[in-house]
């Protein structure tokens, strides 16, 4: 039996390439997820998992849908080697069908796609953290954009500048007290 599996990291991500792959593949039977690798804990991956028996083949669209890691993917591949299921891929460049458990090349593409796609997560984290620290140097804020209300914010200010104790100023603007301390420069004589 054919067992499919699928996986974005985000409930903002859409899972439709992957399951339509795997529809048109034949694969009647999916598990998914909305969850990041980095973790096991995955509902819809511990289902596949329990579902699968020995001669079973999970599908996936790409391998790194499995693992975020080389070693977690190994380590998920080894475990299923040893019970009898096979893992194969419908987009990966290199196809992996580990149905065969003889097959040298199978084994190779495993590894070195598990390899590429953890290098590729490495590299976009790379890439991310320097396009933010290139923003920050040119003045841009990064991030989620604020919601803090720009005028309380300034009640804020002016409430500080007057040594009003933070206390009495999360009361009068009702904004939270962490915010406050996010938004607001220090001040050496503040004590509460």
């Amino acid at each position: 039996m054919e067992i499919g599996y699928a996986r974005v990291s985000t409930a903002k991500q859409d899972l439709g390439r992957q399951l339509d792959a795997l529809a048109v593949a034949g694969i009647t039977k999916v598990f998914a997820d909305k969850k990041s690798g980095a973790t096991r804990d995955r509902p819809g991956l511990q289902g596949a998992l329990d579902h699968a028996r020995a001669g079973d083949v999970i599908v996936v669209h790409t391998l790194d849908r499995l693992g975020r890691t080389v070693r977690d993917t190994l380590n998920l591949m080894h475990e299923l080697k040893g019970r009898g299921v096979g893992v194969r891929t419908l987009a990966d460049p290199l196809p992996i069908d580990t149905s065969n458990p003889d097959s040298p090349m199978a084994q190779l593409a495993v590894v070195m796609l598990a390899l590429f796609g953890e290098m590729e997560r490495t590299y976009a984290s790379e890439r991310a953290s320097h396009a933010r620290a290139v923003a920050t140097a040119h003045g841009r804020r990064t991030g989620r954009p604020s919601v803090v209300d720009p005028d309380k914010l300034e009640h804020a200010a002016m409430l500080r500048e007057k040594g009003i104790p933070m206390r009495e100023i999360v009361i009068k603007t009702g904004l939270a007290r962490t915010t406050l301390y996010r938004h607001l420069p220090p001040r050496q004589d503040d004590k509460d």
